[in-house]
């Protein structure tokens, strides 16, 4: 099965301008193509995957990735799918996050000569001339057809700035400078970026004429890989710093059972005919299905050592098997524990980044979802001496899938 197929078969496909052409260019590796990553943080989280991983299967079958960030156009920030307006980002925020971005790129995709590049807008964005710029640039847009994109339709219920009105004009600019610099004919993106895709397709046909040949496709469920980003504690970080490779096993060993095959087509690199034929599998085998999801992208991100003590962990703690060692731990300093050598409960649980804050950890006692080793805690008050803590520690629990081994400096 060539490349293109595969892609349709693993259902990352949407939209296609030049099904055909695109066809052709990617099955004989001849693609040179960009995904843009917006810079607003100091890490790529899980909804960046389809994309990332688009770009390795895409660069394994030979064809060129360029991975934009967007230094430039991060500076206004991208309306679509917003009711706000962005924080605007200071210059050097958006060049650490960029040099962050790079550095967990390259576990997904291969950079240097002839292969994959790494490209900033702001080289050509922030030093435009504005009235040069507008002049040859803004014929090409119809403001009627912008005004009915479904990137801006729910900024203009609240009122879509002038500023946030431009980015559509910056990142179709982005493709035709890439177009002309480093040859990129092709353009992926969610499918909540389609308006602002078809603004650079269209853009180069008409600066450069029929010769010039631009395609755009989409990824089927880069708007749902944003909100697999995201859960009720916050993102899931590729960064080990900001989520665990044990925490981030769990996230996906405890997706919903209705996503689980979507996600091993769309994430993993097994074989796409042993991906189907787990299709196959009875129901009673869901858990053994989101093991190998689990498993298969803990490894991808984190490398096979911690995918392995990840999961060792994970059985322990809800198989009575393997390693408790590889329980994701926390140590309290003697500071947290009170003069008489105690520390409540509460403490315990913000500590233990089991939750944000004393109200929200009285909350989880009070409702019943907190369990100190094999005692349910109900009482807000609970206090534990610091042997307690000795050793291995104690688990504790906050509802069925958030826990930490506690332990204390000697």
């Amino acid at each position: 099965m060539q490349v293109f197929e595969e892609l349709q078969t693993r259902g990352l496909l949407a939209q296609l301008t030049d099904e055909a052409e695109i066809r052709d260019l990617v099955n004989r590796g001849g693609a040179t193509f960009y995904i843009g990553f917006d810079p607003t943080a100091d890490s790529l989280h899980v909804g960046h995957f389809m994309a990332l991983c688009l770009m390795k299967r895409l660069q394994m079958a030979g064809n060129k990735p360029i991975a934009l960030v967007g230094g430039g156009t991060g500076m206004i920030g991208d309306p679509t799918g917003r009711s706000d307006l962005r924080q605007v980002l200071t210059e050097e925020t958006i060049r650490h996050n960029c040099d962050c971005f790079k550095e967990q790129m390259s576990r997904f995709i291969e950079f240097g000569d002839d292969k994959a590049i790494m490209v900033n807008n702001a080289d050509w964005l922030l030093n435009l001339n504005y009235m040069e710029f507008i002049r040859d640039i803004g014929p090409c847009f119809s403001v009627n057809n912008m005004l009915r994109a479904e990137c801006y339709k729910q900024r203009m219920e609240k009122g879509l700035t002038f500023l946030e009105f431009n980015y559509m004009l910056l990142q179709s600019y982005d493709f035709l400078m890439l177009y002309e610099k480093y040859g990129c004919q092709m353009q992926f993106g969610g499918d909540d970026q389609w308006s602002n895709m078809l603004g650079g397709t269209e853009l180069i046909r008409k600066k450069l004429g029929k010769d010039a040949y631009a395609m755009t496709i989409t990824l089927l469920l880069n708007a749902e890989g944003k909100k697999m980003g995201k859960t009720a504690s916050g993102a899931v970080w590729l960064d080990p710093k900001k989520t665990s490779p044990y925490d981030f096993y769990q996230y996906w060993r405890n997706v919903d059972d209705a996503d689980v095959m979507k996600c091993l087509k769309m994430l993993t690199f097994l074989p796409i005919e042993e991906i189907l034929a787990m299709e196959k599998w009875e129901d009673s085998r869901i858990n053994e299905k989101k093991e190998i999801l689990a498993f298969e992208l803990t490894k991808l991100v984190h490398g096979e050592e911690e995918a392995k003590k990840a999961e060792a962990g994970a059985k322990a703690l809800f198989s009575g098997g393997g390693d408790s060692a590889n329980i994701p731990a926390v140590t309290l300093a003697s500071e947290d524990f009170n003069e008489d050598g105690t520390i409540g409960i509460l403490t315990v649980l913000v500590k233990a980044g089991l939750v944000p804050s004393n109200s929200e950890a009285r909350r989880a006692v009070e409702q019943g979802g907190v369990t100190f080793g094999d005692d349910k805690v109900t009482d807000s008050r609970a206090v534990f001496a610091k042997d307690v803590f000795a050793g291995e520690g104690v688990v504790v629990r906050r509802g069925k899938k958030n826990f930490k081994r506690v332990t204390a400096q000697a």
